[in-house]
């Protein structure tokens, strides 16, 4: 899927321009998909619920739908074509996994004409999206509807073992046959609603070879930046709490490790930045603009495919904005180097590119002419390092935790430690001074002191001390001047007791 075309500017000034695909006109296009996805969709529904088998993966339906119609389809003004839905079982089983019933899918085809986006990816693809926003609807070539093909049971396999993922949620693959040519269409999820604005739209690719926006595309309405332009627009990067960082992290590695897996590679995340600290007359402004998408529901209703849903298990919610506010739509909340707090819409695309011959001549041709591990183009899982190291490094960043600073602490245990150790000197200095008044005023009844005092004139060092108050005047010394205070009384103390005994 082209980022260019998935960031929602419709360009109303252009809207009347006819574009044609493969010599057929765009609306003949819109018409015959509305058509063939009513008419299979339907017809879809008589069938049972069952398991799907490995034969439902390469299974094609086809029906002819005749401008004047028939015993089972609508006549209609278009050209005769014949309608083709590749697996339409495992498909189904795709978009019953997400919540998507075959009325809701209906319903957001068929009933309002598809809406075509200006911006033509770099293939030429033409891209349109659904009336409520759901889907997008993309033309792709013969290859890549091909390696879809083989895709699918890995693709199975894979939402069965984690539904949660960024990589684009297939809904059909049809093909409409008009004239000889053959025209391969994709629904897929919608990554960027179009009634939040974007601010900024990245495509990132962990590239820095010719990764900036040609002129061209700045001077659009709704530009599409790359990889250089991101890390001079966002130098810094963007901060999660910790809980929404880890969960976003774990899904890009499990997402990559299975691209990984299919051998495909060139992939890269369509990242939309709106910002919500702008001024309310600005956000009054967004809600007057987007009066036609008045229709739509608060949230979205396909289950998944929002980005705070596509990262998180069951049962978390984030920091509470997308549960409290549905406003919203299912974005990631985020803040930049400024402290400007954000909602964050990605989703990784471009995955139906497999590394064969023709990409490794490619990547061989310009690491000649260019360092080989700056090109977007290399090996499956060279790949998926350099994009994984990109994302961890220079886009998603964690906020620290504010802690205390280690100077403080140890300044705070010190006094801690000073506080406790001049409360055990002033205790044992007030046990020493009842010692001595006991000694004191007793001494004169006991002969024994008085001939202990005389015999031991010339030895001071017989009066009775206590062990425990030198062992705490020596932890004192270590840490207050006041042990020093106390150490300087004792040989006074000592003298004073020695002569009132004498």
């Amino acid at each position: 899927m082209s980022s260019a075309a998935e960031n929602g500017d419709t360009a109303p000034g252009k809207q009347n321009e006819e574009k044609t695909y493969k010599k057929t006109a765009s609306s003949a296009i819109k018409g015959a998909i509305q058509l063939g996805i009513g008419y299979t969709v339907g017809n879809l529904t008589s069938k049972p619920d069952r398991d799907v088998l490995m034969q439902d993966f390469y299974v094609v339906e086809s029906v002819f739908l005749p401008s004047e119609g028939s015993n089972l389809t609508p006549a209609h003004h278009y050209p005769d074509f014949r309608f083709k839905t590749y697996a339409p079982l495992a498909f189904r089983y795709f978009r019953e996994l997400f919540g998507i019933k075959p009325d809701d899918y209906l319903y957001s085809i068929c009933s309002e004409p598809l809406i075509e986006l200006s911006n033509p990816g770099a293939s030429g693809s033409l891209f349109f999206v659904t009336s409520d926003d759901e889907f997008i609807i993309k033309t792709v070539q013969h290859k890549e509807a091909e390696f879809l093909q083989k895709l699918l049971p890995g693709y199975y396999m894979n939402l069965n073992q984690n539904p949660r993922t960024l990589l684009p949620k297939f809904y059909g693959l049809y093909c409409m046959q008009s004239g000889g040519i053959n025209i391969r269409i994709v629904v897929m999820n919608n990554v960027l609603p179009r009634s939040m604005r974007m601010h900024f739209t990245y495509d990132l690719k962990g590239s820095t070879y010719k990764r900036r926006a040609s002129r061209k595309e700045r001077e659009k309405s709704s530009p599409t930046f790359k990889d250089l332009d991101f890390l001079q627009d966002m130098h810094e990067g963007l901060y999660f709490d910790t809980e929404t960082y880890n969960a976003l992290m774990k899904t890009l590695q499990r997402d990559c490790r299975v691209l990984e897996s299919f051998k495909i590679m060139d992939y890269s995340l369509l990242l939309g930045i709106h910002i919500l600290d702008h001024t309310l007359k600005e956000k009054e402004e967004e809600i007057s603009q987007n009066v036609p998408d008045a229709k739509r529901p608060g949230t979205q209703k396909v289950l998944y495919s929002t980005a705070m849903e596509s990262i998180q298990g069951p049962g978390k919610s984030g920091d509470g904005i997308i549960t409290e506010n549905p406003d919203t739509m299912g974005g990631i909340p985020a803040k930049s180097h400024k402290g400007e707090k954000l909602l964050l819409f990605m989703g990784i695309i471009d995955i139906l590119q497999s590394y064969r011959l023709m990409k490794k001549l490619e990547h061989s041709w310009k690491a000649l002419v260019y360092d080989g591990d700056t090109v977007s183009v290399h090996r499956p899982s060279f790949y998926a390092d350099r994009f994984l190291k990109f994302m961890n490094s220079r886009v998603f960043k964690k906020i620290q935790a504010l802690k205390a600073s280690p100077s403080k602490k140890r300044c705070n245990s010190i006094a801690a430690l000073k506080a406790t150790s001049q409360e055990i000197v002033s205790s044992i200095s007030q046990e020493w001074k009842d010692e001595k008044h006991d000694l004191l005023t007793e001494g004169q009844s006991f002969s024994s002191l008085d001939e202990e005092a005389l015999g031991s004139r010339h030895r001071p060092d017989l009066v009775p001390s206590t062990p425990s108050l030198f062992e705490a005047a020596s932890l004192a010394t270590t840490i207050s001047s006041s042990s020093l205070f106390v150490n300087e009384h004792y040989p006074h103390d000592r003298t004073t007791l020695y002569s009132n005994s004498k």
